[in-house]
């Protein structure tokens, strides 16, 4: 499924991408100074909340948002097994040596993971390539070069989806697919990889030979509007960012990483 085709119908799918990237930074920004639990679990809360009362709740649960779901664990349990050690001994083994200072920072890890991500990947799910290119290049002002390149490599990013499948069947199809489950993951993940470098050069060389590399004040098909949905949307983010600090001074949980 291409990036595109899960835009209709979503709600805050009409909003300016810009404003949704916007939203996710001061959160962003405040779960990445402090290694606490409090600030991320805050955070989840709200970002269950406030996806749910826009109408966002499916998503949340969908087999889209699983990777977050997965990696987080992953995540957290590495931090387990290999996170500074501190406070008492749970388990001792070679290398691995996990502590209830080492559990508390796989489990705080987690949860700031899922705090981060979670909402990036929902609206980015919202969001349409050629929407954010029209908001990148007018809203900021971006070179038209980099916004048409960062573009075309989203439209790439469903035709990678595609390209993947079509591999795995052909690998099937040849017998060669059906045993040896890493071996065959590797060999197909370096078969995308040479089709993905040669379909990029061939599409940039389409592109230079279309003018798309000129040095000229480029005019846009569709105007990006910013107005007060989208300040709303950025003041929600802030909001979610000030609150998931404040409960985490307020309790005395507020931890920040260089401390």
């Amino acid at each position: 499924m291409s990036i595109a085709s899960v835009r209709p119908g979503l709600p805050l799918a009409e909003v300016n991408p810009v404003a949704k990237v916007a939203a996710t930074v001061p959160l962003s920004i405040v779960l990445i100074l402090t290694l606490d639990i409090v600030s991320a679990t805050v955070a989840i809360v709200c970002e269950l909340l406030v996806f749910t009362l826009v109408g966002l709740g499916s998503v949340l649960w969908s087999p889209r948002t699983l990777p977050v779901w997965i990696a987080a664990p992953l995540t957290g349990i590495s931090m387990v097994l290999y996170g500074a050690p501190s406070g008492e001994t749970l388990w001792d083994f070679g290398v691995i040596h996990v502590t209830e200072g080492s559990v508390q920072i796989g489990v705080a890890t987690t949860v700031r993971v899922i705090a981060i991500a979670l909402p990036a990947v929902v609206l980015f799910l919202t969001i349409d390539p050629t929407d954010l290119a029209d908001g990148l290049a007018q809203t900021l002002k971006l070179p038209s070069r980099f916004v048409l390149g960062a573009l075309a490599a989203l439209r790439l990013v469903g035709s990678a989806i595609d390209d993947w499948r079509t591999l795995n069947l052909a690998r099937r199809a040849r017998g060669v697919g059906d045993s040896g489950a890493i071996r065959r993951t590797i060999g197909q993940a370096f078969s995308l990889l040479v089709l993905s470098i040669r379909r990029g050069g061939i599409l940039a060389t389409a592109m230079e030979a279309r003018g798309f590399g000129a040095e000229v004040e480029r005019t846009w098909a569709r105007q990006a509007h910013f107005g007060r949905v989208e300040w709303l949307v950025i003041v929600v983010g802030c909001l979610v960012a000030i609150a998931s600090a404040s409960v985490a001074i307020l309790v005395g949980s507020w931890n920040v990483i260089w401390s």
